[in-house]
């Protein structure tokens, strides 16, 4: 294992971490972007002095590390997989994390079109409401059933094991019931 600190809205230490991977590990096959959270509140109503600490690497964040990780991913014809969120396709009244996730998505059907010639697979994989800490600054977990993170590490492991010559493009997981 390896960890590396720092900010996925830095491109010099996104740049860093891809690498120290490279070095330790001598390629690369997959990289996943899933830094982020929420200010969870609105644009109408909210504070904008929390904004760009959300978008930055919500937005940023994922295409700093496209362009990091895509010349070693070109050697081993590998995958990005971009963590965004069903918010990224429900529009939610004035909410601004739900706008860097659509953006997201937006990146990753981007980022599939472009780096697709050269092999690399693109997967979004977009979870609908996960039992994380992400909850913790909106004061509480929402009503009805969760997702576990390691459910969601369940759906990208089956993303990016599929044969070769296999492009899974998006993943929405959301739990049972979850009406939205």
């Amino acid at each position: 294992m390896l960890t590396a600190v720092g900010s996925a809205a830095e491109y010099g230490d996104v740049q860093a971490a891809v690498e120290r991977t490279l070095k330790a590990f001598g390629r690369l096959d997959t990289v996943v972007a899933n830094a982020g959270f929420a200010t969870h509140d609105s644009v109408a109503a909210g504070d904008p002095a929390g904004w760009g600490e959300m978008v930055l690497p919500d937005v940023l964040g994922p295409a700093l590390l496209v362009r990091a990780s895509v010349d070693a991913l070109k050697e081993t014809r590998g995958r990005i997989v971009l963590i965004g969120s069903v918010a990224g396709f429900v529009n939610t009244p004035g909410n601004i994390y739900g706008a860097t996730k659509w953006a997201v998505t937006g990146l990753a059907e981007n980022t599939r079109r472009e780096v697709t010639e050269f092999g690399i697979g693109v997967t979004l994989v977009a979870p609908g409401r996960v039992e994380t800490p992400f909850w913790d600054a909106g004061g509480s977990l929402p009503p009805g059933r969760l997702l576990s993170a390691d459910r969601i590490a369940d759906s990208i492991t089956w993303a990016i094991r599929r044969p070769d010559g296999v492009d899974v493009n998006t993943v929405v997981v959301r739990p049972l019931g979850q009406p939205t």
